[in-house]
């Protein structure tokens, strides 16, 4: 069977490139079928529309339909917007296929494609599968690298943490795009929320991508300095040639830091990632967190931080659109260089640019051009910031809690942010896979008597809270991200939900509330108005895929807890996390203090800022808890496979 769907997939490849000869573009993301799913079934849908964030049954809905101020209430100019089976399954297809255009940004500024990891051996790895699933492909790098001091060999096998899925001819959160003669690469939301189940090869939907090696993969790319905002790089420490500059908005010029030293130190900050872990946050530290899952029905607020919690659907609508709009696509961020990164505009683009893999878009000092000329010159996106195909707020680029930038990711010939709304009716469908059930009422009870219901009650198991970053104890640098976006702060807005995009000449902007105790979580979340920041109250749904645990997903310990401690000793071992036994190192305080003394003892756990400190509840013995008590609490948490009350959604 192997050896014929090699044979299957080399004609398939073939034939493709006689047809893209022919065509000139194409496109492919795969989607899988429901029955490559480990978890097909689904929550009803029992909302007919989202308020922003207040959900509206079809009851209301109907009565609501007949009074005018119903009406309005319900209009799209009000922000509501409507759910059906036809959104949710547009929403579930922009899921797996949508990019928003950032296959531009990775191909042509950071050099996917072109740096250790070809398209060839990428090609070569899924084939040589020969039909069977994986949910960490094997790539050969095709051609030597060193990243600070691990070095690969041309030849050398890459745990790339990506997915495939049985006969996928095709890599999960992958789009390959083809345009008349160049190949580009896109990421949609799937590749960090679905992950193929190594037991079963299915794919498991809203599971995170556990072992996905994005830092790594962002470091074996040609230009892994265009993400240097995301990483711990002393720019002032690589200062480089004097003639190489950048004419500023003074009138003065600034010198370039020395490209292949600021590409050295950018990989070496990327690569620090654990797997499982993305650095969202622009904010010139290192801090990733761990990737969470899509089952997110009643978890606002979003984001590790809480930060995401006002708009469509409590916020989750601001999370999906925020990987678009302002983590694939670092050029949109230049307009607000001189406040979040003290740098010009034109020398936070020229940093990006010197080293851009196409040439169109690569600066040259000695040339004609700024590298905001260069943008301008090669945007496929006229009109818009950055790269990317966004709707863009009068208010753009401050932060308006509702987005980063007042950028919307969004779909020509569809309404600005439709995609992210219907991204988030289909994840707050989603369920993990059925879970076993024995010894879970036990659990139940110690879980009560620890008082854990004091943060994780409700439906998903939390409260909604943004607890301080000084209560909770956890790393703290992560909390603080988004504290320097105060300085440019627009009051929360929308687009109506049926507003065109590409944008009319006067669109029609909706407020959004936000007052009292809810303004003051928000700012905690963002760490504004004098607070230091704090972290949500994760939901407890589908822990047992979402090892490891805490935002920094330092709570990791392997099938072995007697070596295999903290992600030194599991993720960047290429060993999987076992979710019992690294649950049992958040509740278990010396389990825990060996995890914490073993991520301190790894150098690239510290570049990472992964420490696993925090949290500190416990159920061992010390507070008075067998080990009997300890074993039921964990199958009470490893238990939870969906809301533990009969609530409607999405």
């Amino acid at each position: 069977m192997r050896s014929r769907f090699l044979v299957l997939g080399t004609v398939v490849v073939l034939a493709a490139g006689a047809a893209l000869a022919g065509l000139g573009r194409f496109s492919y993301a795969p989607m899988p079928a429901r029955a490559s799913l480990a978890n097909p079934d689904r929550y009803p849908i029992r909302t007919a529309y989202d308020l922003l964030g207040r959900r509206i049954g079809r009851e209301e809905a109907q009565a609501l339909g007949t009074t005018e101020a119903g009406r309005r209430t319900l209009s799209p100019e009000n922000g509501a917007f409507a759910i059906d089976a036809a959104v949710v399954a547009r929403g579930r297809e922009a899921f797996y296929t949508e990019t928003f255009g950032n296959e531009v940004f990775l191909t042509d500024v950071m050099g996917m494609l072109d740096g250790a990891l070809t398209p060839y051996e990428v090609a070569r790895a899924v084939l040589l599968l020969g039909g069977q699933a994986t949910n960490d492909l094997q790539v050969r790098v095709a051609r030597d690298v060193r990243i600070g001091d691990r070095q690969w060999r041309k030849g050398d096998l890459v745990s790339t943490g990506l997915d495939v899925e049985k006969y996928g001819l095709g890599i999960v959160g992958l789009k390959t795009f083809y345009d008349r003669g160049r190949l580009r690469l896109g990421i949609t939301c799937a590749l960090c929320h679905a992950a193929v189940d190594p037991r079963t090869g299915r794919v498991v939907e809203g599971a995170p991508n556990a072992d996905l090696n994005a830092g790594l993969l962002l470091a074996l790319s040609a230009n892994a300095s265009a993400y240097f905002m995301h990483g711990s790089v002393d720019l002032a420490a690589l200062a480089g040639d004097p003639s190489r500059t950048v004419r500023t908005a003074d009138g003065r010029t600034a010198v370039l830091p020395d490209r292949d030293k600021l590409e050295a130190a950018a990989k070496v900050e990327v690569a620090s990632w654990p797997p499982g872990s993305f650095d969202s946050s622009a904010d010139r530290v290192t801090n990733p967190t761990s990737i969470p899952s899509s089952f997110s029905a009643y978890g606002e607020p979003y984001s590790w931080s809480g930060r995401e919690a006002v708009g469509p659907f409590h916020g989750l609508s601001s999370l999906n659109n925020n990987v678009h709009a302002a983590n694939s696509d670092t050029t949109q961020l230049a307009a607000a260089a001189p406040w979040l990164f003290d740098l010009d505009p034109d020398l936070y683009l020229g940093i990006l640019f010197q080293g851009a893999v196409n040439p169109g878009l690569r600066y040259d000092p000695k040339g004609d051009k700024s590298p905001r000329a260069i943008l301008a010159a090669f945007d496929p996106t006229p009109g818009s910031p950055g790269l990317n195909r966004y709707a863009v707020l009068p208010s753009f680029p401050a932060t308006n809690y509702m987005t980063d930038n007042g950028l919307f990711a969004s779909v020509p010939g569809e309404p600005a942010n439709f995609a992210n709304n219907a991204m988030s009716a289909f994840q707050n469908l989603l369920r993990p896979p059925d879970a076993p059930k024995a010894g879970a009422d036990a659990g139940r009870a110690v879980f009560a008597r620890a008082g854990c219901a004091g943060c994780h009650s409700g439906p998903a198991l939390t409260n909604n809270r943004i607890v301080p970053v000084s209560e909770i104890g956890t790393e703290p640098t992560r909390a603080r991200a988004g504290a320097r976006m105060e300085a440019r702060l627009a009051p929360p807005a929308m687009f109506a939900t049926d507003t065109p995009f590409p944008l009319p000449a006067d669109p029609k902007i909706v407020p959004i509330p936000l007052e009292g105790e809810a303004l003051k979580q928000v700012q905690l979340g963002w760490a504004h108005a004098g607070t230091e920041g704090g972290y949500k109250v994760p939901n407890l749904v589908g822990l047992a895929w979402s090892a490891p645990y805490l935002h920094d997903g330092g709570v990791a310990v392997g099938a072995d807890p007697a070596d295999q401690l903290g992600v030194p000793g599991t993720l960047d071992r290429g060993r999987a996390p076992d979710p019992r036994n690294s649950l049992r190192a958040l509740v278990d305080r010396d389990l825990r203090g060996r995890v914490v003394t073993a991520n301190r003892a790894s150098p690239r756990a510290r570049t990472a800022r992964v420490t696993g400190e925090g949290h500190a509840f416990w159920v061992d013995a010390a507070s008075g808890y067998t080990r009997a008590d300890q074993d039921a609490l964990l199958d009470y948490l490893l238990s939870v496979d969906a809301l533990t009350q009969d609530m409607p959604v999405p």
